[in-house]
């Protein structure tokens, strides 16, 4: 498997690597993925766990077994409930977050797929969406996932990110960009 020397430089990546091999070579890659879809969402939706992923004071004998109640109400799989044991174990557990982002990204690279971040100012619906994926699979010569957020401050148009490459086609780009040219 080919994974970028940037993610398995880092120590997100190094777990997140670890965690990868082994849910591929238990067969659970997408259970697993599933599994940091719901982590992710809860650390977004609940400051208190996020507290206590984050929180330098809080024992790792409190911390496993806060994370313990979590994978059980969550129902995740046991691969990745032994994992986020271990995190805790080892105080890794306010790296998740940074974990879970290249986990997604080595399993998209797996499965031969881009993610593109779209920045919006106005909600794109299902149609646009899928135009816009169409033509970034296009582009891109293979499977694109888009990610779309809103910006209202963009005025207008897109701002598309894939990978390291940006395509900004906002107003508010054009406007700055021609008022730089006004002044001379």
């Amino acid at each position: 498997m080919d994974i970028s020397a940037g993610i398995q430089a880092s120590l997100a990546g190094r777990y997140a690597s670890a965690l990868f091999e082994l849910a591929a070579e238990e067969g659970v890659v997408s259970s697993v993925e599933s599994d940091l879809d719901k982590l992710d969402a809860a650390l977004a939706e609940s400051d208190e766990l996020k507290a206590v992923t984050t929180n330098p004071e809080i024992s790792r004998k409190d911390q496993s077994a806060a994370i313990t109640g979590v994978a059980e109400v969550l129902g995740l799989t046991p691969l990745t409930a032994r994992f986020l044991g271990v995190l805790a174990a080892n105080r890794r557990l306010s790296r998740l977050a940074d974990m879970i982002r290249a986990f997604r990204t080595i399993a998209a690279a797996q499965r031969g797929e881009v993610t593109a971040q779209v920045t919006s100012a106005h909600v794109l619906n299902d149609a646009q969406l899928e135009t816009l994926r169409q033509k970034l699979a296009a582009r891109e010569g293979r499977t694109v996932k888009i990610s779309s957020t809103v910006d209202p401050d963009l005025l207008g148009g897109l701002v598309v990110t894939i990978g390291s490459k940006r395509i900004d086609g906002s107003i508010r780009t054009r406007l700055n960009t021609l008022a730089q040219a006004m002044k001379g």
